[in-house]
């Protein structure tokens, strides 16, 4: 791949990056942005291909449908960055920085991702690998992720798709899966402590000694969920709880007084009422 002319940005452009952070939609195709500022910058359905963005911050910056086709974007820091929809194929991603970006429906076809660093960045069925990546057990967090022991502490995982994903022991307390799928998920010694479900999916899902302490299972879909071996349900609200057969209802309400009747703060709710047939 050829390395990209230096190139100036010429002064409209200039304007719109230093005082408004905008260049959404700008063509910046074959540009050398060494050196620019684009921390958290607008380039939203800009035009990237070929360009060189060796090293450079992009913190938080929204790439929504960006086309960086060819790009060269070697230990660049993608932090926080929206790149749902964008193109990336053909892209040197070589030590690249994606911590927590949204991939979701990104094309990463033909690009290079040795080393790259892709902790809790959001993928889906949509989103298009390099062959032979194993993007499974890379960190990242979608379908059939691999994340047994994970650290995802109050992460921000609202409506993720994490359908067969495998969190045995992981580190999920505070985390924010409110509308999540996790259908079919092995959820075996994970830590939900105070974490937000409500209207999540858990069908299917594998709970033998997960901790539940006050979390918010409101409208959550429990169908084929046993929890005869759950771990502590300790003031977790299961008002309007879907999927839960009268054996599984058991299951939960076989707990002792020192679960059933601790008081979720959030939710103004016990376990045990939250649990009344009547209420749901």
């Amino acid at each position: 791949m050829s390395h990209p002319e230096t190139m100036s940005l010429d002064a409209p452009l200039w304007e719109r990056l230093s005082t408004q952070r905008d260049l959404s939609g700008a063509d910046l195709s074959g540009k050398d942005l060494r050196g620019f500022d684009l921390y958290r910058v607008n380039l939203a359905g800009a035009n990237l291909a070929g360009s060189c963005l060796q090293g450079v911050t992009l913190i938080g910056a929204d790439l929504t449908g960006v086309s960086l086709v060819d790009a060269q974007l070697q230990q660049t820091d993608l932090r926080g960055v929206q790149l749902t929809g964008a193109n990336l194929s053909g892209a040197n991603l070589t030590g690249a920085f994606i911590h927590r970006a949204d991939v979701r429906g990104a094309n990463f076809r033909g690009a290079i991702l040795e080393d790259a660093k892709l902790n809790i960045a959001l993928y889906d069925e949509q989103t298009q690998w390099p062959e032979g990546f194993r993007h499974q057990s890379s960190g990242a967090v979608g379908p059939g992720a691999v994340l047994n022991g994970a650290f995802l502490n109050t992460a921000y995982l609202r409506g993720v798709d994490l359908r067969g994903a495998k969190l045995l022991g992981a580190y999920l307390s505070g985390a924010d899966l409110t509308g999540a799928i996790l259908d079919d998920a092995s959820l075996s010694g994970a830590n939900l402590q105070k974490a937000f479900l409500t209207g999540a999916s858990l069908r299917n899902a594998r709970v033998s000694g997960t901790e539940f302490q006050k979390a918010d299972m409101r409208a959550t879909d429990l169908t084929g969920v046993e929890f005869d071996m759950v771990g502590n349900i300790a003031g977790a609200d299961f008002t309007m709880a879907q999927g839960l057969t009268p054996n599984s209802r058991g299951q939960l309400l076989g707990r002792g007084a020192g679960e059933l009747d601790v008081w979720n703060g959030l939710t103004r709710n016990t376990t045990r009422r939250s649990l009344d047939v009547e209420g749901v």
